[in-house]
């Protein structure tokens, strides 16, 4: 939801708590808002928690995350995918890596705090065609 929404659905509800119950309208109304602001922050920590556990940039499946990444989504909803923090490659624009086992890696761009683009790299092939850890 957009910040400004958010905050102007809060004063319509305390005003039109207000209106209709006088003071205890509003106290339920700033009830509520609180209630709402605890979820987020809850919300929020958990994610942070999750991802805190982990190592920095590292993913269990590139390949799954590249399919489950959509445009608009929330740097919060990128790490609850990931289960960890991205490494951080830039600030303008605000550009995250993570990468799996297998070293493929996914590079996501943000901007405004969403994702934009998403970029997907496999790992280089050996010379030969022999694949890296499968011993031929």
């Amino acid at each position: 939801m957009n910040a400004k929404l958010g905050w102007a659905l809060a004063v319509v509800g305390v005003a039109l708590g207000y209106l209709q119950f006088g003071w205890r309208g509003v106290a339920l109304a700033v009830s509520a808002i609180v209630f709402w602001l605890l979820l987020q922050f809850t919300r929020a920590l958990r994610a942070m928690r999750t991802a805190g556990g982990a190592p920095v940039g590292v993913v269990a499946s590139a390949v799954m995350l590249q399919a489950r990444l959509q445009k608009g989504l929330r740097l919060m909803d990128v790490i609850q995918l990931t289960r960890s923090l991205g490494q951080k490659l830039s600030d303008e624009p605000e550009t995250y890596r993570w990468q799996d086992p297998s070293d493929a890696a996914v590079t996501v761009v943000l901007q405004g705090g969403r994702v934009t683009e998403w970029t997907f790299a496999r790992p280089p092939e050996a010379p030969g065609g022999a694949t890296p850890g499968t011993g031929t």
